[in-house]
This record gives structure tokens, C-alpha cells and sequence, in this order.
């Protein structure tokens, strides 16, 4: 394979929803390009995309998957992309290192919610986007349909550049009111025939380039100019104002395709080449928010959007060479780690099958293999120091709790979620002291299912997942006093220790207070110092030393203050965090001889225990925003399922088709909710969700946490 020039690559990623004809589209690609020579099908199972057994077994693309091919003298990359809602993480980062974006839409479904979620992402990521119409062969294809519902969810935005002649099982022919010609296609293998539009299509197709034209003009004041002097624009005029319309986001052009049968794809590469931008036309984000150029006289530098553990290959990295020419042999530095790594080799990626090349000039995406430590996100570079910004993935939206069957196999566990997490960032793996658990997060359930199925089949390793424990917090409600005396005499010296302390509630801002009305009685403490702690699950403890007389020794203090200390990480009421709380130490007592640390360690933990007990307590729960997008048909399912789970409803809002409904919901109450919203849209529904804060859990709700660890308690 020859070195390609910046301007002759072209960088595309493949969207969709679920059987939109991604991975059929890329197969055809990749013939018109001679890679193969034969195309693959999904039902055979032996497509260059989709090649992992999972993707063969359930038929659907799960990772993302780089191919290439040379068409007219252009290289093409494409990434061919999941189109579920729950292998998003494989679109964000093609979106990394892709200039332009190319959308299937069905046929015989029209815009989908899996449609609008990537162009959503293409918008925020300011790609441009060319659309096709797919499956126009299919029994029930509907053209008509299809338009009309991109019109309704994107406007003025559409511009037909083609439009079938004769859609359903016979098609074989659409008109391009850009070229003003009629492709008739004669076999299944692209063989295309450029004739006359015939006399009954004419006005029609007169009507779509008017329209095509003024347009391309919009986005263009010189051709703005062209368009009012001389009533129309040329071919290349067309093109220049549809460029910029795309870059811009007010144009996403409409073509006629049928992957499977090599129908209309090459006329999409064709227009790939002439309108989509290359490389050397965008500039690339640096991790410090400056942006460079797409330079292959500059130094070099590359950033790795993917890695990958392939069998009998091992650890394969995947980049973009954001400047320079990156050649075989190269050594390369990783500016944030100091490390220094060799490029041994370098490889145009088709599925499985690679090329090897001896260079990539700035603009090429490709991979390599044996480095020792590149993660995702992360750039190498010689002679400049560039860091790129690496993918800004979503947050999860489904969590579980995972272990191993076995608990020898603990550690082993730990070591395959790291690398599962290395590989695929939109999995968070954390272990949490304080819920005793390891909890799995990721985009759905389908998603962790996916994970579960590789570590069993792959690795050979039994696990569970299990419902995830909620991260309560504990605090109180109002003031209150205790005292607790901790004394222990067993020959020898013996442990005595005395404490008398107050506690009342802590919110940002409180004024300063030493005075309190405790059980009808007034209360003046004398505050000699104060210490304060933001705790890091949270909240804050405000510490203060109230004590006269010396009725404590001040070196007893740290340990009253670890004695509290250690009660708020295993809070009286559930054992969860207690936060917000003040804490005055104001009398005690002293043994001249058997008081020590571990006296008053163990005297502060028991009457800060007491006095929580006493102080109104309340627990707290997490609270998320979420939003969901929903087809209007299934708003009240949705609507009346989040109220069942306490959600408190925010507001509603039509967007593009969809609505928009945005809730506070509780995270006890969101455990497989993904799941469930998936059940009652039949997939056409997504959602997000974010930490909002803590709130107070109901009265009942309370009652059934209190009764559930005391329960607990009694069993260990």
C-alpha cells in the first residue's frame, strides 16, 4: 500500500441504529476498495467487521471496528460503530479521530432513537454528517417515510441530493439531482449504468436542485452572489457551499443506498471525497485547550483512541497520527509519563486483517503492537511536547456488584476488570470500602452482560453479579448531649476514660454558636479551639475543644477526636457515613494512672454513639438527575414507572421528534432501570443520569433500612 498525502485521506465514522446495514455498508466498502475480494454477510458470520464470536453470536456490532480502503485515489478509514445505546463508548472515541461522520438510516423505520442520540453526538462534536437511506431493496422500504421523518426531526437541514426511482424489492435505480443524471444498476456488484433522467422524473428532479442550489448558495455569500446574478451554481459550486453548510451543521445531504446489493455506495464515496473535509482541513485539541493542524511537515505525534487484547497477537494500540510521518522503527516519547516507546511496527487495520506499511503520514489512522504501557487517551510524540485531549466519555448508567464465585480468584478478577476498564473506558470498576463491594459500572445491563459473558468464555472465570448496596449517608437533626465512661480494671494498670460531649447539626455557613438549649436547659460552653475536617465521602466534621479545668489532658484530645472520627465512617444507624455534624467536647474525667488514648478513643465513640442516637437522626440517599428521551407514544409509561421509583418529575420538553423528560430519582430506586426503560419503549428510549446530592429519605423508607441492619447485625 502506498503512503497517503493529509488531503487524499478521508476519516469516517459509521452510524446507526441496530440494523441500519453498518456492517454490510463497510463489507462493500472494503470491496469496491479490492481489500476483499468477497463479500462477507452477518448471517454467515464472516464479515471483516464484527469478526469477535460475541458480535457473531448475538449478530450486532459491540465493538468498534477499524477498516480501511483506497477508492479513486483516496485513502478511506472507517470506524465501523455499535449501534446500541449501550456500546456508546466505541462512537465517542471514533468521533476523537474522525472528520467526518456518515448516518444509515432504515428504510422501513425512518429515524430511530438510536439515529438521533449519534447525531446529538456529531452536533456536540461539530462533525459534519452525510446521511443515507439504506435497505431501499427491502420488501417494506418506504422512502417517503424515511424522508419525512428526517424532515420532521431535522427541518430545513435535509437536502436530498438523490431520490429512488423505484423503492421496494425491485430497486435498482434513483436519480442524483447533483450530478442530474439516473444510475441504474445492472448486477449486485456496482455495475452502474449514468443515463438521462427520463422525461416523467424531470420536473421532480428539477424542483430538488432548485432547491439543492439555493441551499449550497445559503452557506456562501460569494455564492450567494453567483446564485443572484446568474440564477444558478455549477457542480463544484454545489459542492463548495454544501462543504460549508456541513461544517457548519445547517446541511446533512440524503442519499439513496442499498449496502447489500453495492447500490449507491460508491456515489457516497464520491461525495465523501469531493465535500467531506480531510485531515489537513481540521484542527485537532490539545489537552490544554489550544488546537493544532493536521501537519505532516511538522514533528510527530500520535493519540491512541483504542486498545485492544487480541489472542495470539496480544495488546494491539490503535491511533491517529495527528502530525508528522510516523515510520516503521520509530521511537516515540509519552510527554506525560516521561516513558519512551518504540513503533517495532505499523499497520493499515481491516477488521483482522492488516497490511503492514513502512509510514502514515499526519491524518492516517492505523495500529501497532508490543508497547509496553500506552493507555487510551494518551499521545506520543518526537521533538514537541502536544498532548491531545483525550475522549470526554458518558457517565455510566447502570452499576452492579461483582466478585468472583471463588475467593481465591479474587485477585485475578481484579487484574481482568483493570484491563476490560483499559480497553473499554466507559466501564468503571472501583472497589468501595465503605459498601464492602467492587462495583461494576457501565452503559446498561446489556453492556455488564456483555463484560460477564467475556470473563466466563474468554477467561475461564466464574463470577457474580449482585445487586449494588446504596452509599447512605447519616446525620442528625438537632442537639443533643451525651456522656459515656470507659472503665476496665484486669490486674495491672486498667483503662479509664471519661467524656461528656454535645453534638448538633453542621450546614455551610452555620454562624458560630456556644450557647444551646438542651432538655429545657441552657447550655454555655467555652470554646478553647476548633478544628475542621471536609470528610471525603462528603460533608464536614466541625471539631471543637469546649473543655475547662483541665478535667481532660490535652494530649487526650486527638484520640477523642479519632474515637468520633472512626464511629462517622460506620455511622450508628446503618453503619454508613455520618457527615454535618459539630462536635463539642466539653467535661470528662482522668485517672491519674489507667487513663490513656485507648480509654478515651473508645469513651468518645460510644457517647458521640449515644448523643447521634438522641440528635433527631436521619439517613440520606443519593439522589440523581436524569434525563430521558422518549418517543411521545411510550411519555406515559415512562412517566408513570418513574414515579413508581419516587422520582419527583422536573419538567418535559419536545426535542427533535423526541420528548424530553427530566426527573430526580432516588439510586436505590434505579438499580436496572436501563433494563426496564429498554422493556417498555422496546429499545427506542435512552436516558443519562448525573449525582444531583443527598437528600432525606422517607419516614417508611428509614424504618426499612433501620430494621434491615439491625437484622444484619444480629446475624454476624
Amino acid at each position: 500500500m502506498k503512503s497517503y498525502e493529509t488531503k487524499n485521506v478521508r476519516n469516517i465514522v459509521l452510524l446507526g441504529s441496530p440494523k441500519s446495514g453498518k456492517t454490510t455498508f463497510a463489507e462493500t466498502v472494503l470491496f469496491e476498495g479490492k481489500v476483499i475480494d468477497r463479500r462477507g454477510t452477518v448471517e454467515g458470520k464472516n464479515t471483516m467487521s464484527d469478526n469477535t464470536e460475541i458480535e457473531q453470536i448475538y449478530q450486532r456490532s459491540i465493538y468498534s471496528t477499524l477498516l480501511y480502503s483506497e477508492f479513486n485515489n483516496t485513502k478511506f478509514n472507517i470506524i465501523d460503530t455499535p449501534g446500541s445505546d449501550d456500546f456508546v463508548g466505541g462512537v465517542y472515541s471514533a468521533f476523537t479521530v474522525c472528520e467526518s461522520g456518515l448516518v444509515l438510516v432504515n428504510a422501513t423505520q425512518g429515524v430511530e432513537v438510536g439515529t438521533e442520540i449519534f447525531i446529538r453526538q456529531a452536533q456536540k462534536h461539530n462533525k459534519p454528517l452525510v446521511i443515507a437511506i439504506n435497505q431501499l431493496d427491502s420488501e417494506k422500504a418506504d422512502w417517503h417515510l424515511a424522508l419525512d421523518s428526517l424532515k420532521n426531526v431535522y427541518g430545513g437541514k435535509i437536502v436530498q441530493i438523490q431520490f429512488p426511482v423505484n423503492a421496494g424489492v425491485g430497486f435498482d435505480s434513483f436519480v442524483d439531482v447533483l450530478k442530474m443524471k439516473m444510475y441504474k444498476f445492472t448486477d449486485e456488484n456496482g455495475t452502474r449504468q449514468e443515463l438521462d433522467i427520463p422525461e416523467d422524473l424531470k420536473d421532480e428532479a428539477e424542483a430538488l436542485q432548485q432547491e439543492l442550489i439555493e441551499k449550497a448558495a445559503e452557506n456562501d455569500e460569494s455564492l450567494m452572489e453567483i446564485f443572484f446574478d446568474k440564477g444558478s451554481l455549477t457542480e463544484d459550486e454545489i459542492r463548495t457551499g454544501l462543504r460549508a453548510g456541513m461544517v457548519k451543521g445547517d446541511i446533512y445531504p440524503v442519499f439513496c443506498m442499498s449496502a447489500k446489493k453495492d447500490m449507491g455506495v460508491k456515489r457516497v464515496l464520491e461525495f465523501l471525497i469531493n465535500v467531506a473535509p480531510s485531515p489537513a482541513e481540521v484542527e485537532n485539541e490539545l489537552k490544554d485547550g489550544g488546537k493544532v493542524k493536521c501537519d505532516a511537515s511538522a514533528p510527530v505525534s500520535i493519540f491512541f483512541y483504542k486498545t485492544a487484547l487480541e489472542q495470539h497477537l496480544g495488546d494491539v494500540a490503535y491511533f491517529k497520527v495527528m502530525s508528522g510521518t510516523l515510520k516503521e522503527g520509530m521511537d516515540l516519547v509519552n510527554p506525560e509519563t516521561g516513558d519512551k516507546e518504540r513503533i517495532s511496527a505499523i499497520y493499515a487495520a481491516a477488521g483482522k486483517k492488516r497490511e503492514k506499511v513502512s509510514e502514515m503520514q499526519a491524518g492516517e489512522i492505523g495500529c501497532t503492537v508490543k508497547l509496553k504501557s500506552v493507555k487510551v487517551g494518551q499521545t506520543l510524540c518526537a521533538g514537541n511536547e502536544n498532548v491531545f485531549a483525550p475522549t470526554r466519555f458518558p457517565d455510566p448508567k447502570f452499576r452492579t456488584a461483582i466478585k468472583a464465585k471463588e475467593e481465591k480468584d479474587e485477585e485475578k478478577l481484579g487484574e481482568i476488570l483493570n484491563r476490560a476498564s483499559a480497553e473499554d473506558p466507559t466501564i468503571v470498576v472501583e472497589y468501595s470500602k465503605e459498601l464492602k463491594q467492587t462495583i461494576l459500572s457501565g452503559q446498561g445491563e446489556h453492556h455488564i452482560n456483555i463484560l460477564k459473558w467475556k470473563i466466563n468464555n474468554v477467561d475461564k472465570l466464574e463470577i457474580e453479579l449482585l445487586a449494588p448496596k446504596i452509599p447512605y449517608r447519616e446525620t442528625i437533626t438537632k442537639v443533643a448531649i451525651a456522656d459515656y465512661r470507659h472503665k476496665k480494671q484486669s490486674g495491672g494498670a486498667g483503662q479509664f476514660g471519661e467524656v461528656h460531649l454535645l453534638i448538633e447539626p453542621y450546614y455551610e455557613g452555620k454562624p458560630e454558636n456556644n450557647k444551646f438549649k438542651v432538655d429545657g436547659s441552657e447550655m454555655v460552653l467555652n470554646v478553647k479551639g476548633k478544628e475542621e475536617y471536609p470528610l471525603e465521602w462528603g460533608g464536614k466534621l466541625e471539631y471543637y475543644n469546649c473543655i475547662v479545668g483541665g478535667a481532660i489532658d490535652a494530649r487526650f484530645m486527638p484520640a477523642i477526636l479519632k474515637g468520633i472520627m472512626e464511629k462517622m465512617t460506620e455511622g450508628p444507624l446503618t453503619g454508613s457515613y455520618a457527615r454535618d455534624i459539630r462536635v463539642y467536647i466539653f467535661d470528662g474525667k482522668m485517672h491519674p494512672v489507667d487513663s490513656n488514648e485507648l480509654s478515651f478513643k473508645l469513651a468518645a465513640r460510644n457517647a458521640f454513639k449515644e448523643a447521634f442516637k438522641k440528635a433527631g437522626p436521619k439517613i440520606m440517599e443519593p439522589i440523581y438527575n436524569i434525563e430521558v428521551m422518549v418517543p411521545s407514544d411510550a411519555m406515559g409509561d415512562v412517566m408513570s414507572d418513574l414515579q413508581n421509583r419516587r422520582g419527583l418529575i422536573e419538567g418535559m420538553q419536545s426535542e427533535n421528534g423526541f420528548d424530553v423528560l427530566k426527573a430526580r430519582v432516588p439510586l436505590a430506586e434505579l438499580y436496572r432501570y436501563s433494563t426496564t426503560l429498554s422493556s417498555l419503549t422496546s429499545g427506542r428510549a435512552t436516558f443519562s443520569q448525573k449525582f444531583a446530592e443527598y437528600q432525606q429519605v422517607p419516614a417508611d423508607v428509614q424504618e426499612k433500612l433501620l430494621k434491615a441492619y439491625e437484622a444484619e447485625e444480629k446475624d454476624e
